[in-house]
């Protein structure tokens, strides 16, 4: 991953952050790179009271990445079908509409 795509996460509309995967599982390598940008400290200093939390699991189950926006709205990503840019690009392109949202208000 380009060091751009990572410093530009941007933390301020999420609530929390929660990924769930099998790290034994030959389709983790997109969510455990998506975990790794939006779990870096300068991700999570743009909003210290956003909760980064991962669930391990040794069940074979699918990767999964759930959302939680401030406004209660949520966003859940499937990693097994995705790569970590599409799930950035994802993630970000909500984060960017909420923002709007937000000064729109004001």
């Amino acid at each position: 991953m380009a060091a751009s795509s990572k410093s530009s996460v941007v933390l301020k509309a999420v609530k929390q952050v929660m990924v769930q995967m099998c790290p034994f599982e030959s389709n983790v390598r997109s969510t455990r790179e998506f975990l790794f940008m939006v779990g870096s400290e300068k991700a999570r200093a743009t909003n210290m009271n956003c909760e980064v939390s991962t669930v391990v699991k040794h069940d074979k189950s699918e990767p999964v990445v759930d959302v939680t926006f401030t406004d209660g709205e949520r966003l859940v990503m499937k990693g097994a079908k995705l790569t970590g840019q599409e799930m950035l690009q994802a993630f970000q392109s909500r984060c960017l509409a909420k923002d709007t949202q937000a000064k729109a208000k004001k």
